[in-house]
């Protein structure tokens, strides 16, 4: 028994960490933040030893080991990190099984889709009774508080209008595919069981966060859609978008809805672990006004650039791997957009441990104010070496019952 204690230690670390803090604030103290994931990281980096599975990812290995994880499933809501670390989903409501892939009816769900489960007012944790394909004719507006949690089943949200998290709050979507997401609206769509609105035309995002807080989007797939892959806007925080795998589009991840929408200062976004992968184009993300915490993330593929931003946003750029294309004049992996050079040169954007291969380079700006880049940090990177192992897995995993994911 006493070789099992520090998986224990691990677990009852990774616990109280994540549970201790809970808050209701979106706008979270980065310094407590930094000190709680890295509490975590160092919980996990002593006890890989004695975890086959373990990675030196803290969310991973929050969760990972368990082979029980199917009859825990909540548990999943105590591993987040960084600001939308908060995020409890439906972690303390009862279990939702999704057993209808069709009958998307935008007004009147019926009991067993997945539409009809994200707009109860209760916390529900959503999963799926197999693998299914989900096309939507409308957005899929959520309600607070769900959990849409695909371990067990090949889930695809796709071919149709995708998920909408709109002014909102406590919302965790884990392991699903998301893509070839279209246009939807000029159309009534309930959003509660007892409220249908009028929706106008919709950008065809992936995932679109407006006004929502205590965010996380973790292990997700997602390529193909109209406009962005993820997109958080309106004064929109306390996000983390974490070991996701995103392929074949254009413009991935804007944050900032635009450069005179001040209320978006207060936008603090963590984005871990996730494999940028091929046929990418740019806005890995794309940042406005507020705080930018990139950290340990693979960059494989970009055509144009990888991050950029307008607005003064500041910009952490912490341990990741950026792999420049071969074209000659796509090596920068950032574009500081629409100011001309003294302007954007006062801008807060630094690298630090990151890894540069292929004569990629990271144009730094600011005067690296340690304050500005406090509240942009919001866990301790691993060294980028590690980045490969780290995000090997990034993407919706093929977790069975029974058996580790």
């Amino acid at each position: 028994m006493a070789e099992l204690a520090p998986f224990f230690l691990l677990f009852l670390t990774l616990f109280l960490s994540a549970s201790s803090t809970t808050s209701s604030s979106p706008v979270q103290d980065p310094e407590l933040v930094v000190q709680d994931v890295h509490r975590s990281i160092n919980a996990s980096r002593r006890n890989l030893a004695y975890l086959s599975c373990g990675t030196g990812n803290p969310i991973d290995d929050c969760w990972r080991c368990d082979p029980n994880w199917e009859r825990n499933r909540q548990r999943l809501a105590d591993c987040a990190i960084g600001f939308g670390k908060d995020a409890i989903g439906g972690r303390n409501g009862r279990i939702y099984v999704v057993s209808d892939s069709g009958d998307d009816d935008p007004v009147n769900p019926r009991p067993g889709t997945l539409r009809h489960a994200v707009i109860q007012d209760e916390p529900l944790w959503i999963i799926f009774k197999r693998d299914m394909v989900i096309q939507l004719k409308q957005e899929l507006v959520m309600n607070s508080f769900k959990t849409i949690d695909g371990r067990g089943a090949s889930v695809h949200i796709a071919g149709g209008p995708c998920i909408t998290i709109h002014y909102v709050s406590n919302i965790i979507i884990h392991g699903i595919h998301i893509h070839d997401c279209k246009q939807g609206g000029n159309a009534n769509i309930r959003d509660s069981p007892g409220h249908e609105g009028w929706w106008t035309v919709s950008d065809g995002d992936g995932v679109s966060i407006f006004g929502g807080t205590h965010i996380w989007v973790d292990h997700c797939s997602l390529s193909n859609c109209r406009d962005g892959l993820i997109d958080a806007i309106h004064g929109s925080t306390a996000i983390t978008l974490s070991n996701n795998y995103m392929t074949h589009h254009d413009k991935v991840m804007l944050l900032g809805h635009s450069d005179s929408y001040t209320q978006d200062k207060n936008m603090q976004v963590t984005i871990a672990f996730n494999h940028f992968g091929e046929g990418l184009v740019q806005r890995m993300p794309r940042c406005r006004h507020g705080y930018f915490h990139v950290v340990n993330n693979d960059y494989t593929h970009w055509e144009m650039y990888a991050i950029g931003g307008s607005a003064s946003p500041t910009i952490n750029s912490q341990g990741n791997r950026f792999l420049a294309p071969d074209k000659r004049f796509s090596k920068e992996v950032t574009k500081h957009e629409d100011a001309p050079e003294n302007e954007w040169r006062s801008w807060n954007w630094r690298s630090e441990g990151d890894m540069f291969l292929n004569g990629a380079y990271f144009r730094q700006s600011g005067a690296a104010a340690s304050s500005s880049y406090a509240r942009a940090s919001s866990l301790s990177a691993r060294p980028s070496s590690l980045v490969g192992s780290i995000t090997t897995t990034a993407g919706a995993l093929n977790c069975r019952k029974g058996s580790r994911c």
